[in-house]
């Protein structure tokens, strides 16, 4: 029994030490096989695949080294682990050393580069914004104005009943301050209601509430009411308006502003005809169509400006005159750019603005 059991411990010790040798070499070819690929990789891309192989946490060949491992005796394991661990730090730093290379060579390549650039030749232009087309005719009509010595002036956009209705001779019965043709601001401030304006003559009584005659201006801004959106109307537009106040002033006066306007404005031979027509504001009162191209096109309200608004800023109408215009800007603009729906000013659309 005891001569038995003294055969077979030679065999069994002999079978342990050619199961350890051959995972000493397995590891040894690992290291072989990885410091060649790792050699080999010349870009980030090859390093990556090179890593994957060796390393991967799945299916990298370093990970299959571990159920070769667990196959070891508990006698052979702490040898083949110290061999294990020690291949795997040595592929690790070969990763790090070859990643290192690899940046160090773009980065010296892109210096080349950057090195090898005409800095004579021409770059390539930054893409700038312009200015909106409606920005582009407000400050034309100011341009334009300016030459008849004309003002611009501006003021709030939310006003008191007074300065938008009252000053301007428009009565608390009036259907221009109905609710459905305005927009009412809900605010607790003082006991009347605010509103957003629905003309620029509000910063034209303004000035005249703050200066005496002559007087000269011109007002360009936002104006407010409730209007469907289509081809000719917005809830939110722009207005200019015009008012002079001088001794003598007539309506003649008035044409020849508005005649001068119209042809710098559109170029060419523009007329200026006059219609009657109401507003509480002026007296007389017309309405002003400007013909360009064999067409006439309506382009505001214009006339005198009425004694009892003259009163309410404290003038006296027995010693100046004056009158006063209004004019869409989106509408003058359409017709200087053959734009047929003023709501594509407000799309948005880069394709349609970069046009101007």
């Amino acid at each position: 029994m005891s001569a038995e059991t003294g055969s077979t411990e030679p065999s069994e010790n002999a079978a342990v030490s050619d199961l350890l040798a051959s995972f000493l070499s397995e590891t040894d070819s690992l290291c072989t096989a990885a410091k060649t690929a790792i050699a080999a990789a010349s870009d980030g891309s090859m390093l990556e695949k090179a890593r994957i192989e060796f390393l991967g946490a799945r299916s990298g060949r370093l990970k299959a080294m571990t159920q070769l491992l667990s196959g070891l005796t508990a006698v052979d394991r702490p040898a083949g682990g110290k061999q294990f661990n020690e291949a795997k730090a040595t592929i690790t730093a070969l990763f790090s050393a070859a990643r290192e290379r690899i940046a160090a060579a773009q980065t010296k390549d892109g210096l080349a580069v950057v090195d090898a650039i005409d800095v004579t030749l021409p770059g390539e232009r930054v893409r700038i914004g312009h200015v909106h087309p409606l920005t582009q005719t407000i400050r034309r009509v100011q341009e334009i104005m300016s030459r008849l010595g004309f003002e611009s002036v501006d003021g709030p956009e939310v006003e008191d009943q007074w300065h938008n209705f009252e000053a301007l001779a428009i009565g608390a019965e009036h259907p221009a301050r109905d609710p459905l043709d305005n927009f009412y601001l809900a605010v607790a401030q003082g006991t009347e209601p605010l509103l957003l304006r629905s003309q620029t003559s509000t910063v034209q009584i303004r000035v005249m509430e703050k200066r005496r005659p002559p007087l000269r201006i011109v007002s360009l801004g936002r104006v407010y009411r409730p209007d469907t959106a289509d081809a000719t109307h917005y809830p939110m537009f722009h207005q200019v308006e015009g008012l002079l106040i001088e001794p003598g002033t007539t309506m003649a006066h008035l044409k020849s502003v508005l005649h001068f306007f119209a042809s710098s404005f559109l170029g060419g031979d523009v007329r200026v005809r006059f219609r009657p027509s109401f507003f509480p504001f002026t007296e007389p009162s017309v309405e002003v169509d400007m013909e360009w191209d064999g067409r006439w096109i309506e382009m505001g309200g214009a006339g005198m400006v009425d004694p009892a608004v003259l009163e309410s800023v404290g003038y006296d109408p027995d010693a100046v005159s004056g009158f006063a215009f209004g004019l869409g800007v989106e509408r003058i603009a359409a017709r200087r750019y053959g734009v047929a729906d003023i709501r594509d000013f407000y799309r948005n659309d880069v394709r349609f603005l970069e046009q101007f």
